[in-house]
């Protein structure tokens, strides 16, 4: 069996677990919503995911999309960030590296990166002050240095 494969019937049984713990619904859109998401690559919003559900002639609401994708946030399946944009990005999570995003404010690309060190800051801070730190958030917001910057210079 293929490790997406593997992947995609972990998180599958995952969330099955957690829709029956939280005595919710297993419908065929939840599972849906998170084959698509788990069939992506970085990060997207519920528009592009809502259109792409669309497309395959899944019949869902976006009232469905989000709340899907909030219930799968809360299992730990996908992670939501706001990168400075009134617009939140999804990706998904289970599996995944720990990583940090860097943000151009001029044209919002977003870079990701993985450092150790910051892993290391969080447990020494965590431990300093007697918690233990679930897990974290880091984006750094700077210009592109590059000239072909989509949107320096406009």
């Amino acid at each position: 069996m293929p490790i997406i494969d593997e992947k995609i019937d972990q998180v599958k049984r995952i969330f099955t677990t957690y829709l029956g713990n939280k005595g919710l619904r297993k419908t065929s859109e939840r599972f849906f919503i998170l084959e698509e998401v788990y069939a992506r690559d970085g990060h997207f919003d519920v528009e592009t995911l809502y259109i792409t559900m669309k497309d395959k002639d899944h019949s869902v609401s976006r009232a469905t999309v989000y709340n899907t994708l909030d219930l799968l946030i809360d299992c730990d399946l996908v992670s939501r960030h706001q990168f400075g944009q009134n617009l939140a990005e999804y990706e998904k999570a289970y599996g995944y590296k720990q990583h940090d995003h860097l943000l151009c404010t001029e044209c919002h690309k977003v870079v990701e990166f993985c450092d150790p060190r910051v892993h290391n800051i969080q447990k020494n801070v965590g431990d300093l002050l007697g918690y233990e730190v679930m897990h974290h958030s880091l984006i750094l917001y700077a210009n592109c240095k590059k000239e072909n910057c989509e949107n320096r210079n406009k």
